[in-house]
């Protein structure tokens, strides 16, 4: 299965909740960035037993986030992710639907400003044209929700080819490096002037 193309729509709440836990999801994103891996391989990245490893592996197999990846050999056992897009939202949701995308949401944001600051931490370190590479940016539009969903489109379709090589590195240039962009949409209340 090609995780470029793989799209997964949560609506499941026990799966939000699940996903949501900030050793799960650093799990999947060092399977996403490394490719396949064992708990045991797995655990030295991520800082954890192989026990705990294992258990959340298995826990993220449960829901359908990764799974058993091709063995060399009778006595590995690795994992791989299943796709590489998890998408959310809330039509028609109930309370405990809502309240499951807001904890995966909360999570995925305090582990996306724990990311930032260690890159700023070493920024100053990197190759000079990764330097301005990494950071915060900050826009504020008028927009339709109909033009907020087509810019989500657009930006999906640019970004196509680059995830493309998440499970191809044959096709990555020289110089590519795994790069973690995390999009924060925030519909502000309209201002007193009738917006």
């Amino acid at each position: 299965m090609s995780l470029e193309s793989s799209r997964r729509r949560l609506s499941d709440p026990a799966a939000m909740r699940a996903f949501a836990h900030p050793v799960r999801l650093a799990l999947h994103e060092l399977l996403m960035r490394a490719g396949a891996m064992t708990a045991a391989d797995a655990a030295r990245e991520v800082g954890i037993s192989q026990a705990l490893a294992s258990y959340h592996l298995r826990q993220l197999a449960k829901y359908g986030f990764v799974e058993q990846a091709a063995a060399r050999d009778e006595r590995e056992r690795p994992w791989k992710a299943t796709e590489a897009v998890q998408e959310w939202d809330d039509e028609a949701a109930g309370p405990e639907q809502a309240a499951a995308r807001s904890l995966l949401e909360q999570v995925i944001a305090e582990r996306a400003l724990s990311r930032l600051a260690e890159w700023q931490q070493h920024r100053g370190d990197e190759p000079e044209a990764w330097r301005g590479v990494g950071g915060v940016g900050n826009l504020y539009l008028y927009a339709t929700a109909e033009e907020v969903t087509a810019l989500g489109a657009a930006m999906a379709k640019l970004l196509g080819p680059l995830m493309a090589r998440v499970d191809a590195p044959s096709t990555r240039p020289a110089g590519a490096r795994p790069v973690l962009m995390t999009q924060l949409v925030v519909p502000l209340p309209p201002t007193d002037s009738g917006d």
